[in-house]
């Protein structure tokens, strides 16, 4: 009898602390491997499945994994064109409000129109960009359909969950992960806490 709570504690233990050389190097390929491929690709099984199992993954039909390469670092507006000086303009080193593990999600959603996403973990990083793994759920699949455990994902106000910020990295980058009491002036929303009255 296999001691699976023993098995992904060794996966996770492995993952947060790579000091073995051979680790470092099979990781080293894989990222060069990954880097010739496409930018949002299907895996047949998850890289990190203790991430992947505590997150929602299960190994059955209607469960999609994808990885998704998503670039590093900040952003930059187009440059401004003129005789103005730019040092104030503020085209450079720019911090987008939406995070990249959630930009990955949404590109993974927009490959697979059919899925919800349900959730998504780090796999790696190299000098370019960042991959992540992202858990799809296929809506129109029986077996969703009929388990109790994933068939809230089917309902309508589901419905592209990533485009409005209702995936772990959505919540995250709305600000509703400090509590109802610090994270007050981000609810409902960003956009709505201005109109309602008090």
């Amino acid at each position: 009898m296999v001691n699976h709570s023993n098995l992904y504690g060794n996966i996770t233990e492995t993952w947060n602390n790579p000091k073995k050389s051979e680790i470092l190097i099979f990781q080293r390929q894989r990222m060069i491997d990954w880097r010739r491929g496409n930018s949002v690709e299907r895996v047949e099984y998850p890289t990190r499945l203790d991430r992947a199992r505590a997150l929602g993954y299960k190994a059955k039909t209607g469960y999609v994994v994808v990885r998704s390469r998503v670039r590093r670092g900040g952003s930059n507006r187009p440059k401004i064109m003129g005789g103005r000086r730019p040092r104030r303009m503020a085209y450079s080193k720019l911090t987008r409000k939406k995070s990249i593990q959630w930009i990955a999600e949404e590109r993974a959603a927009d490959k697979y129109p059919n899925t919800e996403v349900l959730n998504s973990y780090y796999v790696g990083e190299d000098g370019f960009y960042k991959y992540y793994e992202i858990i799809l759920v296929d809506k129109s699949n029986p077996q969703i359909f009929s388990n109790k455990e994933i068939s809230w994902i089917v309902e309508p106000q589901n419905k592209g969950r990533v485009y409005r910020g209702l995936t772990s990295a959505g919540y995250k980058g709305r600000g509703l992960r400090t509590g109802r009491k610090n994270s007050s002036k981000s609810r409902p929303s960003i956009r709505a806490n201005g109109r309602l009255r008090r």
